[in-house]
């Protein structure tokens, strides 16, 4: 089932699709507290991305494919799950290399694609799939204008994604290796936006 990647489309002028979305210390939802978020989409119409660095709690890959019925089981290859996002939180979405797309993959910067088709699941468990992923249940979004107005308020710092950062083994640390990216000492980030 796998085929030749597709081509990135050119990011619109002004928009953070395949980016890395970090939010700064003085975030004021707790759900999205140190996170990373990998925007998957971003235009006039709004946004979506999912979060790399929320570990998910309460379930294994073997068992959301047996909640599936995705054999073989024990699956032959197993990728990490994360919680995406608050929205559609029964929703999966798997984030990986660009080498493996099928019919539902959105390839949305180099690299990177999105897929939420189960054909995803079902190469990954008979061994095959991308090369690397993280399946994520839910994920983030944000209607017209409400991202840039939080990034106005200073909620977000933006940095191009790559997948060192997107499938880091070491959770933990994602938001300090992609603030690292952008050469920012976190204990130096203020939680208030500051205006000339």
């Amino acid at each position: 089932m796998a085929s030749s990647s597709l081509p990135a489309p050119e990011p619109a002028e002004g928009y953070l699709a395949g980016h890395l979305l970090i939010a700064m210390p003085g975030m004021q939802d707790p759900r999205f507290d140190h996170s990373v978020v990998c925007l998957c989409a971003h235009s006039a119409d709004g946004a979506m991305g999912v979060m790399v660095n929320r570990p998910l709690a309460g379930m294994m890959f073997d068992d959301l494919l047996r909640q599936l019925k995705v054999e073989p089981l024990p699956p032959q290859r197993r990728i990490r799950m994360v919680s995406g996002g608050p929205v559609e939180s029964g929703r999966g979405f798997v984030l990986h290399t660009d080498d493996w797309t099928t019919e539902g993959s959105l390839h949305f910067t180099p690299g990177l694609t999105l897929t939420v088709s189960t054909d995803i699941l079902t190469a990954l468990a008979a061994g095959g799939g991308p090369r690397d992923g993280v399946l994520a249940l839910g994920y983030a979004g944000w209607g017209p204008g409400q991202l840039e107005d939080e990034i106005q308020r200073n909620a977000w710092l933006s940095v191009p994604a790559d997948q060192a950062l997107v499938f880091r083994e070491d959770l933990s640390r994602s938001w300090d290796a992609a603030l690292a990216k952008l050469r920012i000492d976190p204990a130096l980030l203020s939680g208030s936006a500051g205006h000339a």
